[in-house]
């Protein structure tokens, strides 16, 4: 009997020992301990039936129906032999008939989207394998043409295509050159803030290609310098537009197969100042889409080849704002060859539309809600679908609607973060589900929304988490300065409503993202949880100027970034304060990026409220960030000076009275270290004290090796020592 008491004794204590594990930056940010399984390079094949994904440097095709056992082996990079050594496969694509592979190998990010690789074409009977181009320069965004037999691709600023059956390579562009003309590709701020790196599309009848060309020989330089350990220090130069600065002079041309000709077809000029997209039709005409420097006037322009300059453009439709037109990827050209699918946000919040070529046009969703992202469309069963905030701003579900406008339904089966990838003829698609608390749930559905098959389900990492102190992420809202914000919070596991916490602030707060959102936040979201088992109440806030809450709330913020904000944050961190379990002298704010920006802000205009705070990567001053992203919302500082200079917190220092800690990467080709040696020579001038630890050579994303495991150390030193 003692012996059965003790046992069942033992395994009572040992399971609260397991249940009480602690967690460590060791073990979130160098280990794998924690890491999530994911389905990578997912490419649907031709017959819609089945799918291939990357594993194990191998291509394996599996049926959507049932994905348990693969249905064969395309290739295994390991028997893929060129100069007798295996392939190592970084990403793939299929040519039209899916009889040969183009392999990327050897890829090297320039900068956060852009890469060059070495190409290989292989021949999946066979496995022949050939080199794309013979001499070991890299290439970038090669691209098969929609009927298999060519592959065009940018090398050293121009742009080529390889003629499969002659083995010919023809130079479409012979002009590129470093910092002045670029074919083919994009410039540093249209892969920025366009998200746009692909410069070149064939038309669907393989017979012409449309690009870009980038003059960016007018635009202003900016060098960074990086260390290697030698005496001196390698520069680095690359075009970068600042706000109110001279852009890449811009030419779309079409260069045509038959005759080995290029023409430009419209220019940037008086009339427009970017040209965020441009896509072919069913039909083989090319829309560019033309936008003018405010970023407020948006055209479809539909481009006639066969007249001459300026007469060979006609506008298709007119997209206006008395704010900002967003530019996403929600365009989709229909069988019929006179209208399209878009997404605007024309009556206040983001829905889907119906346009006609001829100006008609029909709005297919409505509500007080915004779609997220437009899916695709079935023609044949006359069935469209998009992700949308239906249920809220934190969450995204999958939805659809009948091409008339009249029919929605809702296919999401689980409540939180849904996004979806269909196949080929939209029969099937596969979901990525997660929660606020839950890793991914990688799942297969018909397009009915029934769920066919787990492709992920993670739990083995599910398990892992539950032997740790893990509070759960709770969503609340408190009243801001005008709405009642979205907010999570997190407190200690042994929370004691009598006690008094600290406060933790991880914000964003900038236009295009939500931190506030009922998704999985890996690493982050353990860090979270590492504050809270030291004793921290961690609270992030959308503030206004966010998304998924309609054009006013999202555009409140125009020309004064950061002022209605930090506005909200001070007002939010004053109802917290009152919070009877809140310390209200230990209020603490963190932010990286834009959330760095209005860190240093609440630190600043909000002194009197906030005790600490952590700067990653700020922008200090809107006048030294690129002219896209902040013109769009705050227009030129010519234009602006006051908007500019209200609300960059270099111009505000002498009101900091708190523990201050800024942090940057010497290589950060986005917010560049400017922003951070401006910031504190402005401090040191008002005699400010500060922390600041700047990592060599670093991006805008700080990581590589143990640099994401110092740089967390050092902010959570520097959070228990001054919080």
């Amino acid at each position: 009997m003692y012996k059965k008491v003790f046992s069942v004794l033992f395994i009572f204590i040992s399971l609260q020992i397991v249940a009480q594990k602690k967690l460590s930056n060791q073990l979130i940010w160098a280990s794998r301990d924690f890491s999530t399984e994911y389905v990578y390079s997912v490419n649907s094949m031709n017959d819609g039936e089945h799918f291939t994904v990357l594993e194990n440097n191998k291509i394996i095709k599996y049926s959507y129906k049932k994905f348990g056992k693969p249905v064969a082996t395309i290739v295994d990079g390991t028997e893929l032999i060129y100069n007798k050594e295996p392939l190592s496969i970084d990403d793939y694509f299929f040519n039209a008939d899916e009889t040969k592979l183009l392999i990327a190998t050897n890829v090297n990010y320039i900068y956060r989207r852009s890469f060059t690789a070495q190409y290989f074409i292989v021949d999946i009977k066979s496995k022949k394998v050939t080199k794309l181009v013979d001499k070991d320069t890299p290439q970038s965004l090669a691209d098969f043409s929609p009927d298999g037999t060519k592959v065009a691709f940018v090398m050293q600023n121009n742009l080529y295509y390889k003629d499969l059956v002659s083995k010919d390579i023809i130079a479409v562009t012979n002009n590129g050159k470093i910092n002045e003309i670029i074919n083919g590709a994009t410039d540093w701020v249209y892969e920025e803030e366009f998200s746009l790196t692909k410069g070149f599309y064939w038309s669907g009848d393989s017979k012409k290609i449309a690009f870009y060309q980038f003059n960016e020989k007018d635009v202003p330089e900016f060098t960074m310098d990086y260390y290697y350990g030698k005496t001196y220090p390698s520069p680095y130069t690359f075009k970068y537009p600042k706000a109110g600065e001279p852009n890449s002079k811009i030419s779309v041309n079409i260069y045509k197969i038959e005759n080995n000709k290029a023409q430009s077809v419209l220019k940037t000029g008086k009339n427009y100042e970017y040209f965020p997209r441009m896509k072919w039709t069913n039909d083989n005409q090319l829309c560019v889409l033309g936008m003018n420097r405010h970023q407020n006037k948006l055209e479809y322009i539909l481009i006639d080849e066969s007249q001459v300059p300026p007469n060979n453009t006609k506008i298709i439709y007119t997209d206006l704002s008395d704010t900002y037109v967003e530019v996403d990827n929600d365009l989709i050209f229909l069988k019929d060859g006179k209208s399209f699918l878009r997404t605007s946000e024309k009556d206040g919040f983001k829905h889907i539309y119906k346009i006609g070529f001829d100006g008609t046009e029909i709005q297919l969703t409505k509500g007080k809600w915004d779609v997220v992202e437009l899916k695709g469309i079935n023609e044949n069963n006359g069935l469209i679908y998009y992700i949308s905030a239906q249920e809220g701003a934190i969450y995204k579900s999958l939805y659809v609607i009948d091409l008339k406008g009249k029919k929605t339904q809702k296919l999401s089966q689980l409540k939180g973060d849904n996004d979806a990838s269909f196949s080929t003829g939209m029969k099937y698609y596969i979901n990525y589900y997660t929660n606020a608390n839950r890793p991914y749930l990688i799942t297969v559905h018909n397009a009915k929304g029934k769920q066919l098959e787990v492709l992920k389900d993670n739990q083995k990492l599910i398990k892992k988490l539950k032997e740790y102190e893990l509070s759960t992420k709770e969503f609340i809202t408190i009243k801001g300065v005008e709405y009642e914000l979205n907010a999570w919070i997190i407190k200690p596991v042994n929370f004691d409503a009598s006690k008094k916490y600290p406060v933790y602030f991880n914000i964003y707060n900038g236009p295009g993202h939500n931190t506030v959102a009922d998704s999985w936040d890996g690493s982050n979201y353990l860090y979270h949880q590492l504050l809270a088992q030291n004793g921290y109440i961690v609270i992030s806030v959308d503030t206004r100027g966010t998304m998924y809450r309609g054009t006013k709330f999202k555009n409140s913020t125009y020309l004064q970034l950061g002022k209605l904000e930090t506005e909200d944050m001070i007002a939010v961190a004053k109802q917290v304060a009152k919070w009877d379990f809140v310390d209200e002298n230990r209020i603490g704010v963190q932010g990286w990026s834009y959330g760095g920006y209005m860190a240093a802000l609440c630190m600043t205009k909000g002194a009197d409220i906030f005790k600490m705070g952590i700067s990653v990567a700020p922008v200090t001053n809107w006048r030294w960030y690129d002219n896209i992203y902040t013109e769009r919302f705050m227009r030129t500082p010519q234009e602006n000076p006051n908007g500019y200079d209200d609300n960059s917190p270099i111009n505000h220092v002498e009101k900091m009275k708190g523990k201050y800690l800024i942090i940057h990467g010497s290589g950060d080709d986005n917010v560049h270290v400017q922003n951070t040696l401006e910031m504190t020579k402005a401090l040191v001038e008002k005699n400010i004290d500060f922390d600041m630890v700047i990592y060599t050579n670093k991006n805008h994303g700080i990581y590589g090796g143990y640099t994401r495991l110092h740089l967390f150390n050092k902010m959570l030193k520097f959070t228990l020592d001054n919080l």
